[in-house]
């Protein structure tokens, strides 16, 4: 049974990656003191739809084009990825900016189930 979370998570990578804003999927997730290791990837989408405010703050021909490949600040890389303990988790990476000072986005666990 898939329960919600949808709690801001820690994620940590074996290899460095070039493009922060493009990341693969983490190899280890820290979430509620547990530090959970990712055994398989099962799928990954994206989402670039940009919503609210930011979807009116562009020319429709500009808004489709960054509906299918993305813009600064908006989109969420979503993996869905089983762990050592065969439980299936779905995480996502934020593009979107939190404060002014603070340009990286992030990490948030979804779901969780069997």
């Amino acid at each position: 049974m898939k329960k919600f979370i949808g709690e801001e998570i820690e994620v940590l990578f074996d290899k460095e990656f070039v493009l922060e804003k493009k990341p693969p999927c983490p190899d280890r997730i820290l979430w509620d003191g547990e530090e959970i290791i990712v055994q398989t990837l099962i799928s990954s989408w994206t989402d670039f739809e940009r919503k609210g405010k930011l979807s009116r703050n562009m020319r429709e021909k500009h808004l489709a084009r960054a509906n299918i490949k993305g813009s600064w600040g908006s989109g969420r890389f979503f993996f869905r990825v089983r762990d050592t303990r065969n439980r299936i988790m779905t995480i996502y990476y934020d593009r979107a900016v939190k404060k002014g000072s603070d340009k990286k986005g992030s990490w948030h666990l979804l779901t969780i189930g069997q």
